[in-house]
């Protein structure tokens, strides 16, 4: 089928919309929202939607601004390829519910009924529903990955293979259904399978019964007394695995309670001997001094000691005493200075005079400046002699004696005082040298780090109790031992093995269970003695029963095994047809998918059983599931997978293809190849392409540009102003 003309109308955005559709390909193009979605839609409705459809779906399919009373209608101008030649038709339906309507001509042939023309159509098409036709023929970019949310790639084949024979599959309907109605279906609906072997079932007991019932009597009391007899030993077992039940939990409380004391036990014990042992060493210091005051009374000693060694060693030589001899300034070098400057100057002057011939003051004023500098200098000479000369060097020799003599009776007092405070010192703690002291600072630094560990460990034993409690404690706990340890010896000693409590409550749980069961089979066996009561013709008609049920049964189930090994044909038969088509859409994926990847890859294969699509791929030479390739190969394979699919379910039938942009993942040389193969498909199909860009335009038959829209949403006065 090739649509030459299509018209919408009240169908979405469309009012009232007339387009000529090329028999090849077409692109119908605009931006978003220009209702590009709606041609297909269109096609969809017309091909493959009921006139008559009560889907409430449509309702919502009526343009915004349009009148309540106005309903989607579809109209085509087609042409259908025959062999004979091409034929003209035509098509229009109007979506009104139970009252739509449906007209279709076909060259001289008109036909008005709704459902004839749907029929028609699907012949002229090979599309039976509007699911099927956006399952097949209608392509959109979006389904392409896992085939959108209608249906997953596995069932649109099963759909493909499925719609190959639909008698087929209406035999496999009625097989079943016969079945069904053969084979047990629940309880209020049985079967007549199981209405006739329960038939069956209930006159075999009853003649057998009716049979043996005066022979059984003997039997059914006797058994009776037995059931009784089981009754009371069950009951008795009972009891017993109660109360070894009772003796297991109890067991486990005691078990439990003695880990509890015995840990209690442990602790205190530990406790006590801390406690003893705390108690010792607190009476037993080293020193009589807390360890603080020995700390700093023996770095005194040692301060003291290393000042007395110092002392010693200064006063075992000669006392140096430094000191800073107050001798006088010097005052020669100011006359020193300037007598050489004087000199200097004169002896310069006078050779300007004498040489140059200057003026003649400078000769006489060179040799006064010269006499000045040699008297500055004898004064300078004088001066010097005074400050370092023999009564200089006397003084000062004295003042060094008696600076030293001083300083001697100092360190010698400095020594003695140290040497008393040492003493007094070591007399405070009992002691005779330093050394003595360091040893029992030691002593007790390390006897106090016990005690500290000591109390810690005791704190973390048993917190702060009393130390006098500890004792107590203890032996509570012990007293707790003995009394659960004796009690666990009076138990059974299955009572006292692992996992008792869990055995006793499966024990006593099975116990019950076969107590109920005694009691019912001692009722039952004593109410079947009693009841039993024989009545000849009430056997002898129910023998004549069993023979009639029994010849009805034999027949059922001689309808129910053909019926199963038809069923049985059926489903081999349709297991050849899936790997007939298997193959068939193998052959077809591989041309288009070789044509698109430009030879990537040429073989793929589906399998029989899962219909998962594999391909070979090139780096590692094996097979691998579509799933592992690129997006956009993955829509390239299961593209080819949908135009294999509708060559496969119409046969002989060409509808029209719609296709809307399903290129989006595609680069553009894979797309280039992809679009040439839907100019190849022309040949066959009619190819309507929905589009955003004018991407394609060039390699079109016909291009339809429809208009966006143009209105917007105005500003209020409110948004105006802010």
């Amino acid at each position: 089928m090739r649509i030459g003309r299509l018209q919408v109308r009240d169908l979405r955005r469309f009012r009232d919309l007339e387009i000529s559709l090329a028999p090849g390909l077409t692109i119908v193009r605009g931006p978003n929202e220009a209702g590009k979605s709606t041609i297909a839609k269109a096609i969809e409705l017309g091909l493959a939607e009921p006139a008559t459809s009560t889907d409430p779906a449509l309702a919502g399919l009526r343009p915004w601004d349009a009148d309540d009373g106005a309903v989607p209608e579809v109209g085509f101008e087609f042409t259908i390829d025959t062999d004979g030649g091409p034929i003209n038709g035509a098509l229009d339906k109007t979506f009104r519910g139970a009252a739509g309507s449906a007209s279709l001509t076909l060259g001289s042939e008109t036909t008005s009924d709704p459902a004839a023309v749907d029929a028609r159509l699907v012949e002229l098409t090979g599309i039976p529903s509007a699911a099927f036709f956006r399952s097949t023929a209608l392509i959109r970019g979006g389904e392409l990955t896992g085939f959108g949310p209608e249906a997953t790639l596995r069932e649109r084949l099963l759909a493909t293979i499925s719609a190959a024979d639909r008698s087929s599959d209406a035999a496999r309907v009625v097989l079943e259904r016969a079945l069904s109605d053969l084979n047990v279906r629940g309880e209020r609906d049985p079967g007549r399978l199981r209405i006739a072997e329960e038939a069956v079932g209930r006159s075999s007991t009853i003649v057998e019964a009716g049979d043996a019932a005066l022979a059984e009597l003997a039997a059914d009391r006797a058994t009776a007394v037995s059931a009784e007899e089981a009754r009371d030993g069950a009951k008795a077992e009972l009891d017993r695995r109660r109360d070894l039940h009772e003796q297991a939990v109890r067991a486990e409380s005691l078990v439990a309670s003695r880990a509890v004391a015995t840990e209690r036990h442990v602790r205190y014990a530990e406790a006590v001997t801390t406690s003893d042992e705390l108690a010792r060493l607190h009476d037993t210091h080293p020193s009589a001094e807390p360890l603080p005051v020995l700390r700093q009374t023996v770095g005194r000693l040692r301060t003291l000691d290393s000042r007395i060694k110092e002392l010693t060693a200064l006063l075992s030589g000669e006392v140096k005493v430094e000191y800073e001899l107050s001798a006088p300034k010097p005052t020669w070098r100011v006359p020193a200075i300037l007598a050489i400057v004087a000199v200097a100057s004169g002896i310069g002057m006078a050779l300007v005079g004498q040489f140059l011939g200057g003026p003649g003051v400078l000769l006489p004023a060179g040799l006064a400046g010269a006499f000045v500098g040699a008297v500055l200098a004898l004064v300078g000479i004088r001066r010097r002699r005074a400050a370092v000369g023999p009564a200089a060097q006397k003084q000062l020799a004295g003042e060094e004696i008696d600076r030293r003599l001083r300083g001697r009776s100092q360190l010698e007092q400095e020594l003695r005082q140290a040497e008393i405070d040492t003493a007094r010192q070591l007399s405070v703690l009992g002691l005779t040298d330093l050394a003595a002291a360091d040893d029992v600072l030691a002593r007790e630094e390390a006897h106090v780090v016990l005690i500290d560990g000591l109390t810690e460990k005791l704190h973390g034993l048993v917190g702060r109790e009393p130390a006098d409690s500890l004792p107590r404690s203890r032996d509570e706990a012990q007293r707790e031992i003995n009394d659960a340890t004796a009690e666990l010896e009076r138990l059974d000693p299955e009572a006292l093995a692992d996992g008792a409590v869990a055995r006793g409550a499966d024990a006593v749980a099975a116990g019950e269970t076969a107590l109920e069961e005694a009691r019912e089979a001692a009722a039952a066996a004593r109410a079947k003695a009693v009841a039993n009561r024989v009545d000849p013709d009430q056997v002898t008609g129910e023998a004549e029963r069993l023979a009639d049920w029994r010849a009805q049964l034999d027949s059922l189930q001689r309808t129910a095994r053909i019926h199963e090994a038809a069923l049985e044909a059926l489903e081999r038969a349709e297991v050849a047809t899936r790997a007939t088509a298997t193959r068939y859409l193998e052959k077809r994926m591989v041309e288009h998918v070789a044509r698109i990847t430009d030879g990537r890859y040429r073989r793929i294969r589906i399998d029989d059983a899962t219909l998962a699509v594999s391909v070979h791929s090139p780096e590692k030479d094996d097979w691998v599931a579509v799933e592992e390739l690129s997006d956009g190969t993955v829509d390239q394979v299961h593209l080819a997978a949908r135009l294999g699919m509708v060559r496969h379910l119409t046969g002989d039938r060409r509808p029209p293809l719609v296709l809307d942009d399903p290129f989006v993942t595609f680069d553009d040389a894979r797309a280039g190849r992809a679009f040439a193969l839907l100019r190849d498909l022309t040949r066959d199909h009619q190819v309507i392409y929905l589009a955003g860009s004018d991407r394609y335009d060039a390699a079109a038959d016909s291009v339809v540009e429809l208009p966006g829209p143009t209105a917007v949403d105005p500003l209020d006065e409110a948004d105006r102003e802010a």
